[in-house]
């Protein structure tokens, strides 16, 4: 498994300056990996008492069976999760409220890329990606397409982290709908909005929610923001990924962006 490094997590502080409300049900954020997990789990985590916070690891497939008690519903938590659609996955977390969230795949490519090759990314056979070998177009296209036994290809990781939960029972998020009600707290459909969101998790807005919620969403505090991570001299994405990686996404995940919402 990869190591993720980055700035240090100071959000606790700021959680307990609020009053909370102990969690009466397991809460599973799980995501495709770089969908935005922090963002929502940072945001999720103001509403949540630090000593629910269940925060030894980030809960995948290889070391699910060491976080079980994530999931144990006399002792519920607040988890966040790259979690594949499994047997023993589904029967493990089948008492917990489950947030599923998703990214536009076509930003996905450009986000995977951009951490792939930061500081923040280590996994030693990917660390050549950061060589300076390989031009940005094929980097995005090694992120499309992966690298065979190194790195899934994004049909798989949508496939199994996404897709295959949908009709479960989770709640669909999607990343640049957060951004939207993010966008503008003060409008009645981000109120709306973080109404369902929260409720999806069994927790009631307080009337304090948009404070909680712009300390949450601070991007200086989240150690995976694109402004937080450095890339090798000579690196630089595009904002928009190029026509032709939108047409390889389309040929290589058809139907994908419309199964989510994005098309």
């Amino acid at each position: 498994m990869a190591i993720i490094t980055g700035i240090k997590d100071t959000l606790d502080a700021e959680v307990a300056r609020f009053a909370q409300t102990p969690l009466a049900q397991p809460v599973l954020l799980n995501s495709v990996p770089k969908g935005g997990t922090h963002l929502l789990r940072n945001i999720i985590r103001m509403f949540v008492p630090v000593e629910q916070h269940y925060d030894r690891d980030f809960v995948q497939i290889p070391n699910m069976h060491l976080h079980l008690e994530a999931f144990n519903p006399h002792a519920p938590r607040l988890c966040a999760a790259h979690l594949l659609f499994s047997d023993q996955a589904v029967a493990n977390v089948r008492t917990a409220r489950h947030v599923l969230l998703v990214r536009d795949p076509y930003d996905w490519v450009l986000a995977r890329a951009r951490f792939f090759v930061s500081d923040a990314f280590h996994q030693e056979n990917l660390e050549h990606l950061k060589s300076g070998v390989f031009n940005t177009d094929m980097l995005l296209n090694f992120m499309i397409f992966g690298l065979h036994g190194k790195t899934p290809a994004l049909a798989d990781v949508y496939t199994h982290n996404a897709a295959a939960w949908l009709g479960t029972g989770v709640h669909l998020v999607r990343y640049e709908d957060i951004l939207a009600a993010l966008a503008d707290l003060d409008a009645p459909s981000s109120e709306a909005y973080f109404r369902a969101l929260l409720a999806a998790c069994g927790i009631e807005l307080p009337t304090d929610w948009r404070a909680r919620v712009r300390v949450g969403s601070d991007r200086k505090l989240s150690r995976t923001a694109r402004e937080n991570l450095m890339l090798p001299d000579g690196v630089a994405f595009p904002p928009e990924l190029p026509e032709q990686q939108k047409q390889l996404v389309d040929f290589h995940a058809p139907g994908l962006r419309r199964l989510l919402g994005y098309a």
